[in-house]
């Protein structure tokens, strides 16, 4: 039996057999690495809150610094929250749960709804057909030619960097996430209500140490930097140069993976605030391997290593792109546009 098969994009990829024979070792979650994890994460992220409190009265010169870098701590938090979400990062389920929902409070995200809906993310990824769940919105060039002049419009915007990076993320975790969505069914409903409950607590009481006025601009600041970081992330994992994306029969699970999630290559401190989620291909082709294991797999296998990783300066190209082309295999900006009416102009004739 062959240790390769050929994707529908032409590449060599493992067969299952061969990746989950790889990986298995790397899911067993360390319940030592898991709490110094939390250790190294929550505690700095609580001590930052407490010298913002010092500093407050001091200089607000003092206190912006330390909110952007509890927002960058917010990010690791989030990355915990979410190997919970996939019950990867304990081997207990009670201790997944209950730091997720804790973790779920200071990232203002109902831990149960979330997970509903990010394992139809990983369900989904790279499938053109089931897009709509989890992801950035993303339309192909076909059907951004046939969509009314509204719906066109309505996309550019949501596609602005400054839409997409700044303004949706502070609306993401503030405004949308505090209600569920109408395919939940009830116990992920109810999460939503709870967590919406366990935030206006939180949020009182830390009004009342701060100041309501002090608490929000702090409290504003943590949420965006992380927010802008978290979005930005994510959008680079599934939105760079020769991404995966088929239609349903055609759509693969190992290549969606392999070649539809990147190999985020950070400098090693924003690896450490990330919690190593740039290793995405790996994430996506085992979401049981837990973030702190994440560079371990990727070291120990050659099928890894040959992915071709994206530095940070190389992301940026992502700014620039905007649909996908069908025919062409590949995403394209709206310049693309130009280009299809150079070529559907007749030739003058000689």
């Amino acid at each position: 039996m062959t240790n390769n098969s050929i994707s529908s994009s032409g590449k060599l990829q493992p067969t299952v057999e061969v990746w989950r024979e790889i990986v298995a070792r790397y899911q067993r979650p360390s319940t030592s690495r898991a709490l110094w994890q939390i250790m190294n994460t929550v505690i700095p992220y609580g001590a930052v809150w407490y010298l913002m409190y010092l500093c407050r009265p001091v200089s607000w010169w003092l206190v912006v610094p330390l909110a952007v870098l509890a927002g960058g701590l917010l990010v690791r938090v989030f990355i915990i929250f979410h190997d919970c979400g996939h019950g990867s990062f304990f081997h207990s389920k009670l201790a997944n749960n209950t730091v997720g929902v804790i973790a779920g409070l200071l990232t203002f995200t109902s831990y149960y709804h979330w997970r509903w809906e990010h394992a139809i993310h990983h369900s989904s990824a790279g499938d053109l057909d089931r897009r709509g769940t989890g992801d950035v919105w993303t339309m192909t060039v076909q059907e951004y030619l046939e969509s009314s002049r509204w719906k066109r419009f309505a996309y550019r915007l949501a596609r602005n960097p400054i839409v997409l990076f700044i303004i949706a993320p502070l609306f993401l975790f503030l405004i949308w996430q505090r209600f569920p969505s109408l395919k939940a069914d009830r116990r992920e409903r109810h999460s939503v209500y709870a967590m919406n409950v366990a935030i206006l607590a939180m949020a009182i009481i830390l009004s009342r140490v701060f100041g309501f006025q002090a608490y929000l601009l702090i409290q504003l600041i943590v949420l965006m930097v992380a927010g802008s970081a978290g979005v930005w992330l994510f959008y680079v994992q599934h939105q760079f140069e020769g991404v995966y994306w088929e239609r349903g029969d055609d759509w693969n699970y190992t290549a969606a993976a392999l070649q539809g999630s990147s190999f985020y290559k950070l400098p090693r401190i924003l690896q450490w605030f990330s919690g190593n989620i740039g290793f995405h291909h790996i994430h996506h082709l085992s979401p049981r391997i837990p973030n702190y294991n994440l560079e371990r797999c990727h070291r120990a296998n050659p099928l890894f290593q040959s992915v071709k990783p994206i530095t940070l300066f190389a992301s940026m190209k992502s700014f620039t792109y905007r649909l996908w082309d069908e025919q062409g295999r590949r995403l394209v900006g709206y310049s693309h546009f130009k280009q299809l009416r150079k070529q559907s102009r007749p030739t003058p004739q000689s």
